[in-house]
């Protein structure tokens, strides 16, 4: 066999082994993992048809009144930011398929002539040692692309707790606005009442005085919570990358009622470890490095072999036909160094790793003490303090028509009754922040953390094409 056909042989072999594209370009999993955190799955938008069964899909949850699950959901289908990252698995799937195929050879012609002599060399040349390692170098960026797909994951799950956080906001303080419009109705009596009780003679100057601060205040406060509440629903409009004639959903006048009981989630720890994102990307991450620092000592020594075919004719001969061999000559690098920074890199990974576990541990213990201590609040405030309040303001409103106190008694009652009803709101919404928070702690990565959870100096892919 000559070397014509060593090298067409070896060609047919590399291209019946070429990787290929998969038909979902590996989003089955992202959705597969986003769907075990939120309740929902994501959908990349990748042409035209999908993106209007997606603005159908919209169109229909933005009909009705927003509920937290139709929040996430839009989310997870239109938040702009987030289709960006998907495109994350397009970059991370090239390098993959570029990896299961030979990288491209190499033609080199040289032509030389005089004295009517001419000589023309022709050579085309592979990487011999790439296609040695190919099954390092495939095994690698596998690695890499499942670790890809965590982080796109865990960036949806991010996306879908703002959603929720953003959603809970919004409506808390639409709630808030509306009661501090009941505040500034009542404080607009009650100044108009000591006025006219003044202009009788019936009420001195300071009194009335002191009913028109509290109508100063009530004007300022129900500015605030009307800007608040504005603020807090444009927050909402971000999170879920609505625009135009989207902007006039509807949200719920209050915020849904706690729950008879509180979770009490056993093996918290354990669920954390096996459930949450950046812990499954941190072991992603040594386990890449394990595999680099495989790849980098199986080409330490030598890191470069081209073999090919190579003929040359000139004036007067037959032409000659041969193969050549390039070969590093490790003179003044021996691989001691890429294979030095390989172990720094995949020790640091470990420690990297043990790191995120611990801290996962102690954010779950953290958030559930959180979640658990705002239920206790807000149970509080719905079972105690604001019933205990409106059975006072009964008390006075029968002890007013009995003429025991007067109505001036009546609205100062009423305006504690307001801060209780207030604290309660802020309670409650507290607590639907917490639990979004354990939730987040429990299955995807530290709450409030940013979405993209890859560790410090994860590994860069590398360069080459095919």
């Amino acid at each position: 066999m000559n070397a014509r056909q060593v090298v067409a042989g070896l060609a047919a072999i590399v291209l019946a082994g070429c990787a290929t594209f998969a038909p979902d370009g590996g989003f089955g999993r992202v959705q597969e993992l986003t769907k075990e955190r939120t309740g929902q799955a994501p959908r990349w938008q990748r042409s035209d048809d999908e993106s209007a069964v997606v603005q159908v899909r919209l169109t229909e949850l933005l009909t009705d009144v927003l509920t937290p699950s139709a929040a996430v959901e839009i989310a997870l289908l239109n938040n702009p930011g987030l289709q960006a990252g998907f495109d994350d698995l397009g970059v991370a799937e090239s390098d993959l398929v570029r990896a299961g195929r030979m990288r491209n050879p190499t033609f080199g012609f040289s032509r030389k002539s005089g004295g009517g002599h001419l000589e023309i060399e022709r050579a085309l040349m592979f990487d011999l040692l790439y296609l040695i390692t190919m099954p390092l170098s495939l095994d690698v960026e596998q690695q890499r692309f499942a670790q890809t797909q965590i982080d796109v994951a865990a960036r949806a799950v991010a996306v879908a707790a703002e959603a929720r956080h953003a959603y809970f906001g919004a409506v808390a303080a639409q709630e808030l606005a509306r009661l501090y419009e009941r505040v500034k109705d009542a404080a607009d009596a009650s100044a108009e009442l000591a006025r006219r009780m003044v202009e009788a003679g019936n009420f001195s100057k300071l009194a009335q005085m002191r009913e028109h601060a509290f109508y100063a205040d009530a004007t300022a406060e129900l500015a605030r919570a009307r800007h608040q509440a504005h603020a807090e629903r444009e927050r909402l409009v971000r999170a879920l990358g609505l625009h135009g004639n989207q902007l006039a959903f509807q949200l719920p006048d209050r915020l849904p009622d706690l729950p008879k009981s509180p979770i009490e989630p056993r093996d918290a720890e354990r669920t954390a470890i096996e459930m949450r994102l950046d812990v499954q990307a941190a072991k992603r991450s040594m386990e890449l490095y394990a595999h680099s620092l495989g790849l980098t000592k199986a080409t330490g020594f030598v890191n470069v072999i081209h073999a090919g075919y190579v003929n040359t004719s000139e004036t007067g001969d037959e032409r000659k036909d041969g193969y050549e061999i390039e070969l590093e000559i490790p003179v003044f690098d021996f691989g001691t160094t890429r294979v030095a920074r390989a172990e720094a890199l995949y020790r640091q990974a470990m420690q990297r790793t043990a790191e995120v576990a611990i801290n996962a541990r102690s954010q779950v213990r953290e958030a559930y003490s959180a979640y658990r201590t705002s239920y206790d609040i807000a149970r509080h405030y719905r079972d105690e303090i604001v019933p205990l309040r409106k059975r006072i303001s009964e008390e006075n409103v029968l002890r007013y028509n009995g003429m025991l106190i007067g109505i001036l008694e009546l609205l100062a009652d009423a305006r504690e009754q307001v801060g209780s009803v207030k604290a309660a709101v802020e309670a409650t919404r507290d607590y639907w922040l917490a639990d979004s928070n354990l939730q987040t702690a429990l299955t995807a990565g530290s709450p409030g953390q940013p979405s993209f959870i890859r560790p410090a100096n994860a590994p860069v892919r590398g360069g080459g094409g095919h």
